[in-house]
C-alpha cells in the first residue's frame, strides 16, 4: 500500500489519515465526523456487524420475512412522484436470471443518483411480499471488479457505521488496505502480561498469547473461552488463550468464523479496561503517598448518647459497616469509602456516626446533598439528633444560610474542652466550635470556607459530577471522604466509576417495617386506581402522585403534567387537601407544602419526580406513578421509597401507557422485586451506562469495545493485572 512519506518522530499508527493513499480533504472531513482521525482511530473502528456473503441466495431463493442476501443487475429504475409531488418511491429491479427483485426507498429521491442500469447491486433485507419480491429499504452495495471476492464477497463481511457521503465499499476497502500495510506495527500495550506464547488450541497459531499471573504460586492462563462463544456469550473461563492484539484487530474486520468478532472484542475491550484501572489505582496510590489522614478515631462522647436516644437498635449490617468506616477514620491515610445500602437501609444514621467522630475529634463536617429539600430533610434530621449533644448544625441552600446551635457557644465549648479528649496532639486544634454543615451544591462556592474541615458526606453522589466532589474536598486539607448512594450501583460500574473508593454495603432493612408492593396497571384502569386511593385516604393514609412533567410544552403526546392535573386532582379527592410540588416553586412554596404534608394537613401530594430523595414521611403509604413508562427503573424504584418506610403495608402503583411489550416487561421487574440491585443491573443493560448516569456524571471514558453492562469478569480481570502493572512502579 503506497502512504504518503512518514513523520519519523511519531509512530506509524499516530499518523494523520491523510497519510494513507486515496485519503484527501473531503474523505478526511467525512471520517473526522466518525471520530477517524489517526490510522489507528481507523483500525479500531468497529463493525457494527458481519454479513456472511460466502451464502448468497439467488433471488428466486428469497423467502417471506427471512433476511437475506442476493444480488443481481440493476434492468430498471425510478421515482415516482404523489400527493402533489410530496410523497414519492425511488425503485430499482434487479435481474439475476432466476427472478426479479424490486427495491423501494420512500421519500428519498435523491437514492436515484447513487445508482445507475446495468450496476452489479448486492443486497440485504427482508422481503416483504413475493408477488412481486419486494424489499423496502434494503441496504445495498454497488459491487465494482478488483477486491470482491477477498474483501468484499465470500466471506464474513463488515458492515461500519458511516456518516454521509461515505460509501461502505470505499471504507472497507480503504481498512483493509491499512491493516495489510499496519499490522505489524500493532505492539502489545502490555508486555509484561505478555507470558510465552501459546499455540492456542489445535492450531499451532502462533499469534496467540497467553496472559499470565506471574506473582502467584499457582500460575495459571487467565483467558477467553472462544470455543463456546457465541456474539450473545460474554464469559471468561481457562481454556482458550487471548489473541494477541494485531491479532484481535484483524478478527475484528475479517474473522474467518462467527466467534472471532466477539473474541477479538473481548481481548480490546480488556486493553481499554486495564488501562482505566491503571490510571485509578495510580491515582489512589498516588494519593496514598501525599495524603495524611486527620486522626478522627472519637471518643464515643457524642456517638454513645446519640444512640441511646434513637430509640432502636443499628441494624448487623448498619454496625459491621460502622466498625469499617471507623477503622477507615483511624487510619494512615484519609478514608474513601462509597456506601451503598437500598432505600430505607438506614445509611443517614451511619453517616451520622461518622460525623460525631469527626466532632469528637474536634473538626467540623460538610454534607452535601443534591436537592434543597433533600438537604432541609437532611437539616431537620441532623438538628433533632444534634441539638441534645450542644453540637452546631448549619443549612446552606441558595444563599442562604439557618443556624441551629443547640446551646449557646460557650456551653458548645465547655462541652468540648472538659471532656476526656481524644489525643493530647489534636487537643490544641479545638480552637473553634466544630460544625455541621448541610448544603447544597453551594458548598463548593468560594463564600463556603470551612474551619477545619475533617470529614466530608456526600448523597446521592450518583447526581453529581466527580469534579464536583474533589472541588469540595479540597475545601478542607484531605479531608475523610464518605460517598452514599440509595441507588444501587452496579458491579461494573462500582470496579469503574467508583474504582478508586472502598465499598460498604448495607445488606439488610431495619426490622418494623410493612410490606411494600408494586403493581402495574394500565391507563383504562385509572378510575378503579383513584377508588382504591380513597379508601387509603379515609383510612387516616397519605399518598403520593408523580407524574413526568411540570407543564406541558410541546413535548411527547400523552404525558400528564403536575400544573394541568393539579385542579383535576383537588375535584377528585375531594374532600382531601391536595397539595403541588415541582421544581419551579419558590424555596418558600416548597417548604410550606412539605411542612404541611408532614404534618398530615395535606393528604396527598401531587409532584414531579422531584420527591426522588430527601421526602420521609412514614403515614405516606400509598403512591401512584402516571406514564411510569418514562422513567428508568432505578429512578422508579427509588420513587417507591418514598413509601414503606413505616409500620404499614404500602402499595405503588406504576400506571402506563406503554404499548410494546418490551415496555410492560421491563416494569413488571418492580412488581417481581424489591432488590434495589437486582433492579440496577437490568436498568443498566436496559439503558446503558451513558442514559443511566449521563456523560457528566459518570466520569467515565468512551469505550469502543468495553460493554459496562456485560463486561463483569473483564472488568475484575483487568484490576488484576493493572495492580500487576501498578505495584513496580511503586517500588
Amino acid at each position: 500500500m503506497t502512504v504518503a512519506a512518514p513523520n519519523p518522530t511519531i509512530s506509524p499508527l499516530e499518523r494523520p489519515v491523510t497519510a494513507l493513499y486515496g485519503v484527501g480533504p473531503e474523505r478526511a472531513a467525512q471520517l473526522g465526523r466518525l471520530e477517524i482521525l489517526t490510522v489507528e482511530d481507523l483500525l479500531l473502528h468497529r463493525p457494527r456487524r458481519h454479513e456472511d456473503r460466502s451464502n448468497l441466495r439467488s433471488i428466486a431463493e428469497l423467502q417471506l420475512d427471512q433476511a437475506a442476501i442476493t444480488h443481481g443487475k440493476i434492468v430498471a429504475l425510478g421515482t415516482k412522484w404523489f400527493r402533489k409531488h410530496t410523497k414519492s418511491i425511488f425503485e430499482i429491479i434487479l435481474d439475476d436470471g432466476t427472478a426479479r427483485l424490486h427495491c423501494r426507498w420512500w421519500n428519498l429521491p435523491y437514492m436515484e443518483r447513487y445508482f445507475a442500469v446495468g450496476d452489479d447491486v448486492l443486497v440485504f433485507g427482508k422481503p416483504l411480499g413475493l408477488k412481486p419480491r419486494t424489499i423496502d429499504h434494503p441496504e445495498t452495495e454497488v459491487l465494482e471488479g478488483g477486491e470482491e471476492n477477498l474483501v468484499h464477497l465470500n466471506r464474513l463481511t463488515p458492515i461500519y457505521p458511516l456518516t454521509e457521503g461515505l460509501p461502505q465499499r470505499w471504507l472497507r476497502s480503504l481498512i483493509w488496505r491499512t491493516l495489510q500495510a499496519f499490522e505489524s506495527q500493532i505492539r502489545e500495550p502490555w508486555p509484561e502480561l505478555t507470558g510465552r506464547l501459546s499455540s492456542g488450541g489445535k492450531t499451532g497459531d502462533p499469534r496467540e498469547v497467553q496472559v499470565v499471573k506471574p506473582t502467584t504460586p499457582d500460575t495459571r492462563r487467565l483467558t477467553h473461552n472462544a470455543r463456546h462463544s457465541t456474539p450473545d456469550t460474554r464469559c471468561l473461563t481457562l481454556d482458550t488463550p487471548f489473541p494477541t492484539r494485531a491479532r484481535a484487530i484483524r478478527m475484528l474486520h475479517f474473522p474467518d468464523t462467527a466467534q472471532q468478532p466477539e473474541l477479538a472484542r473481548h481481548r480490546l475491550a480488556l486493553d481499554e479496561f486495564i488501562e482505566l484501572q491503571r490510571r485509578i489505582q495510580l491515582r489512589r496510590r498516588n494519593f496514598e503517598t501525599k495524603a495524611q489522614a486527620l486522626p478522627c478515631p472519637g471518643d464515643n462522647r457524642f456517638i454513645k448518647p446519640f444512640l441511646g436516644r434513637l430509640g432502636f437498635k443499628l441494624t448487623d449490617a448498619q454496625t459491621a459497616v460502622l466498625r469499617e468506616l471507623r477503622k477507615d477514620m483511624c487510619g494512615q491515610h484519609p478514608m474513601r469509602r462509597l456506601l451503598q445500602g437500598d432505600v430505607g437501609s438506614g445509611k443517614t444514621v451511619v453517616a451520622a456516626c461518622c460525623a460525631l467522630m469527626a466532632l469528637e475529634s474536634g473538626f467540623s463536617v460538610a454534607l452535601m446533598a443534591p436537592t434543597e429539600i433533600l438537604a432541609e430533610q437532611h437539616f431537620l434530621n441532623f438538628s433533632n439528633w444534634f441539638h441534645p449533644l450542644a453540637l452546631a448544625v448549619e443549612l446552606r441552600t441558595g444563599g442562604r444560610k439557618i443556624e441551629d446551635r443547640g446551646r449557646r457557644a460557650e456551653d458548645n465549648q465547655s462541652l468540648l474542652t472538659n471532656h476526656r479528649s481524644p489525643t493530647s496532639a489534636h487537643a490544641s486544634r479545638i480552637t473553634h466550635h466544630p460544625t455541621l454543615t448541610i448544603g447544597t451544591h453551594t458548598l463548593i462556592e468560594t463564600g463556603f470556607a470551612p474551619d477545619n474541615l475533617g470529614l466530608v458526606i456526600i448523597d446521592e453522589q450518583h447526581k453529581f459530577g466527580v469534579a464536583q466532589r474533589e472541588q469540595l474536598v479540597r475545601k478542607g486539607r484531605y479531608p475523610h471522604l464518605l460517598v452514599m448512594t440509595a441507588t444501587p450501583i452496579p458491579r461494573t460500574l462500582g470496579l469503574t466509576l467508583y474504582g478508586e473508593l472502598d465499598v460498604s454495603i448495607i445488606t439488610e432493612l431495619p426490622p418494623g417495617r410493612g410490606r411494600l408492593q408494586t403493581f402495574v396497571r394500565a391507563a383504562d384502569r385509572l378510575p378503579k386506581v383513584w377508588e382504591f386511593m380513597r379508601s387509603q385516604l379515609k383510612a387516616g393514609r397519605q399518598a403520593y402522585v408523580v407524574y413526568p412533567r411540570v407543564e406541558e410544552d410541546g413535548g411527547p403526546k400523552g404525558l400528564k403534567a403536575v400544573t394541568k392535573e393539579f385542579e383535576n386532582l383537588r375535584q377528585a379527592l375531594a374532600p382531601f387537601r391536595v397539595g403541588l410540588l415541582h421544581g419551579r416553586l419558590r424555596q418558600q412554596e416548597k417548604e410550606s407544602v412539605m411542612v404541611a404534608f408532614r404534618a398530615n394537613r395535606v393528604q396527598v401530594l401531587l409532584a414531579t419526580s422531584l420527591i426522588e430523595v430527601g421526602v420521609d414521611v412514614p403515614n405516606a403509604t400509598l403512591m401512584l406513578i402516571e406514564n411510569a413508562e418514562q422513567f428508568g427503573l432505578a429512578q422508579l424504584h427509588q420513587l417507591r421509597g418514598r413509601i414503606g418506610r413505616g409500620a404499614q403495608d404500602s402499595i405503588c402503583i406504576l400506571v402506563a401507557a406503554a404499548k410494546s411489550q418490551q415496555a410492560r416487561q421491563r416494569l413488571r421487574v418492580l412488581e417481581d422485586t424489591n432488590d434495589g440491585f437486582r433492579i440496577a443491573e437490568v436498568d443498566l443493560q436496559l439503558r446503558g451506562p451513558g442514559e443511566l448516569l449521563g456523560r457528566q456524571q459518570s466520569g467515565l471514558p468512551k469505550f469502543r469495545f468495553g460493554d459496562l453492562a456485560q463486561d463483569l469478569e473483564l472488568i475484575k480481570l483487568a484490576r488484576e493485572l493493572a495492580n500487576q502493572l501498578v505495584e513496580p512502579t511503586l517500588k
